[in-house]
């Protein structure tokens, strides 16, 4: 059986104490609802309804993790029909959404991040904070692994340092209004949560609304592997050797059936 499509993307937060729970508006009733499709999903779930991924990188540390084996759920974002939209939980894509979309660069490439701002949003990093229209962005997700300060990833939008993509220059030279850029119609400022080691939009750019293609319901399987094994092309008797004799002590059966879940901001 072909092994699930490599996403580039995250050891999870530690589950949300209750005033997480209140602030982020979670309630009893939505969690139950949240279960329900979950349940409905992997009944009845087909590749057109959801698709099996696996994580290959740490840029989504520590959300989703090297080797989390992932469902997604392709009918979040799809648009309501007339009958439809009474049936099924249609949403429009929201900031602190975790989204799944083909690389802007290389459209046969899928990578999963965080949205971080849309539509009309103004956005700017200073020393690693990110502000949000004007106010710093909580953001409880987020780490940062790497102390030093980078002139570019970290005070953001700013000359680059390194070669980024047409796309991201695009964004800098006609999106940028008062040291700050402002996201376009259907498009979206994603980035990783590991953020000192995620390729994202302050690299290539803003993902186009046409390139989403749902959002991680579940984790159903994760095993500690490496990026190597996962990445590798072919068959990898390698990789299968090191499940069939490290399963029960690789497998990270804490993260089996966890949901994945975004965290709303409200700037």
């Amino acid at each position: 059986m072909a092994a699930p499509p490599a996403l580039e993307p995250a050891a999870p937060p530690s589950p949300p104490n209750a005033n997480d729970r209140q602030s982020s508006g979670e309630s009893p009733r939505n969690a139950i609802a949240e279960w329900t499709i979950t349940i409905l999903l992997l009944l009845f779930g087909t590749t057109t309804l959801v698709q099996a991924f696996v994580i290959p990188t740490g840029s989504m540390e520590d959300t989703l993790l090297i080797g989390d084996h992932l469902l997604v759920d392709k009918l979040a974002y799809a648009p309501a029909g007339p009958v439809s939209k009474y049936l099924l939980p249609y949403t429009p894509v929201k900031r602190g959404d975790i989204i799944v979309f083909r690389y802007p660069v290389d459209v046969r490439q899928t990578f999963v991040k965080r949205v971080i701002g849309v539509q009309g949003d103004h956005l700017r990093i200073v020393n690693k904070q990110v502000f949000l229209n004007g106010k710093p962005l909580r953001e409880p997700y987020k780490y940062h692994k790497d102390f030093a300060l980078d002139s570019y990833r970290d005070n953001f939008p700013s000359e680059p340092n390194t070669r980024v993509d047409e796309r991201a220059m695009a964004m800098l030279e006609r999106t940028v209004v008062g040291g700050e850029i402002v996201v376009p119609g259907d498009s979206f400022f994603a980035m990783g949560d590991n953020r000192d080691r995620s390729l994202d939009s302050r690299y290539w750019g803003y993902v186009p609304r046409a390139n989403i293609i749902g959002k991680p319901l579940l984790v159903y399987w994760s095993f500690d592997a490496t990026t190597e094994h996962l990445t590798s092309t072919g068959v990898d008797f390698a990789h299968l050797w090191d499940i069939v004799r490290f399963f029960p002590t690789k497998t990270r059966w804490r993260r089996t059936f966890m949901l994945v879940r975004g965290y709303p901001t409200g700037n």
